[in-house]
């Protein structure tokens, strides 16, 4: 990933963005194998201020918010407000022929994100 102004690569540690193991997404995975889950797709970001387990849940959803991949893992989600974030599928990982789980790159609402190169 490179920042789009100076084109210098980001690192992992930059403070500017997050890439996340979607929490949860083992009890979703007929959703999760939705082409909305693919890699470079846009996601929504939903809090649960009414999660009845955590009230700072942040759910993960494809981009016309029908179907959850998951959640933000809970010590991220105490850290973040969902509407200063944009979310976007980064890499899947499969088990036997089928997506297991996502890792997602959330970035600043602001931020530019291109389509990843074939």
């Amino acid at each position: 990933m490179r920042d789009a102004a100076t084109e210098e690569l980001l690192r992992s540690d930059d403070p500017r963005i997050r890439v996340i193991a979607v929490a949860g997404s083992s009890y979703r995975l007929d959703a999760l194998q939705d082409d909305a889950f693919a890699p470079g797709r846009r996601l929504t970001l939903v809090p649960e201020p009414e999660n009845e387990h955590d009230p700072n849940a942040i759910g993960i959803w494809d981009a016309d918010r029908k179907l959850q991949a998951g959640y933000v893992p809970a010590d991220m989600a105490r850290e973040l407000d969902a509407a200063d974030w944009q979310a976007v599928s980064l890499l899947e990982f499969f088990d036997s022929g089928r997506r297991a789980g996502l890792r997602v790159l959330l970035a600043p609402r602001d931020a530019w994100i291109g389509v990843p190169r074939a």
